[in-house]
């Protein structure tokens, strides 16, 4: 076999390999009620790391056997008159589960107390967020100003990191709140503590303001 010949197996079974991997997705897209529950394209899921770490986490709870109501990428007003969106919602008999997902890479660092946190990737470039712990407690915040049930106990907060990022130094007391989705060789499966109870359509409002 010729150089030339050879080299265009190797292309023609990475084609290959990447068509498998976008088919995967894409009957698994297909399969869930994500489409449904959000309105977003397999076109934006594919290309958008956002959409997708959300489709994770939606697809995960999925598999839940006990009854849940699961609702994606809901915009809430605030008191303030500005609006917040939840990524992923859950309804159970257990309580009212609040998702925000994170779907970054490299090292996060961060403390519960402080106001942004910062990701550091590999060419050691910064980038600072707001810190997700105080983000999930406006959406919950913005959940009992909607809905007036203001128990504490009915609300979950979780946080869904990447696991294509390392959680560096983060100091936050409650850590069973941070969780990973599996994005190497499993991407379709989600870890979440055990100690903790479980967890269509979307109420939109509008977008301009939202944190």
């Amino acid at each position: 076999m010729t150089l030339s010949a050879f080299l265009s197996v190797i292309v023609l079974l990475a084609i290959g390999f990447v068509a498998l991997y976008v088919l995967s997705i894409y009957f698994k897209y297909r399969k869930s009620s994500y489409s449904e529950a959000s309105g977003i394209s397999f076109l934006k899921l594919f290309f958008d790391k956002g959409s997708y770490g959300e489709f994770l986490i939606f697809t995960g709870l999925e598999k839940l056997e006990r009854y849940h109501r699961l609702m994606t990428n809901i915009y809430l007003p605030k008191a303030d008159g500005s609006t917040t969106e939840i990524d992923v919602l859950m309804i159970a008999e257990t309580g009212i589960y609040v998702f925000e997902s994170k779907n970054y890479s490299g090292w996060i660092f961060g403390d519960e107390k402080g106001k942004n946190w910062t990701q550091v990737l590999e060419n050691k470039q910064k980038n600072h967020f707001y810190n997700p712990v105080w983000q999930n407690n406006g959406h919950i915040t913005a959940l009992k100003y909607a809905t007036g049930l203001h128990n504490p106990e009915l609300y979950k907060s979780y946080i869904v990191f990447s696991e294509r990022c390392t959680l560096k130094k983060v100091n936050e007391k409650n850590r069973d709140r941070l969780h990973f989705s599996k994005e190497h060789k499993n991407r379709d499966r989600l870890h979440f503590s055990k100690s903790r109870p479980w967890k269509s359509g979307r109420r939109a409002v509008p977008r301009s303001d939202a944190s």
